[in-house]
């Protein structure tokens, strides 16, 4: 059974990166603060569902080829 406290990490910083895009700017296209972004950037927070929707929609990817298991495990 998975843990239920697993984190969480992100490509947010390469995408960003990518597209030469300030956290400011992916923050005003996502409709959250840059301290959000930076927060889920480095891990200290985990979006909402909704939320990595919307980074998910913004980026054209599939949510889970942005977002990642620390542990890399998959669940059943």
């Amino acid at each position: 059974m998975p843990e239920l406290d697993a984190r969480v990490k992100n490509r947010l910083r390469l995408l960003r990166a990518e597209r030469d895009w300030s956290q400011g700017e992916l923050a005003v296209q996502l409709g959250i603060s840059r301290q959000s972004v930076n927060a889920i950037e480095t891990g200290k927070y985990d979006p909402s569902l909704p939320l990595a929707f919307r980074i998910a929609d913004l980026f054209e990817l599939a949510i889970e080829d942005i977002f990642l298991r620390e542990d890399g495990g998959q669940d059943a």
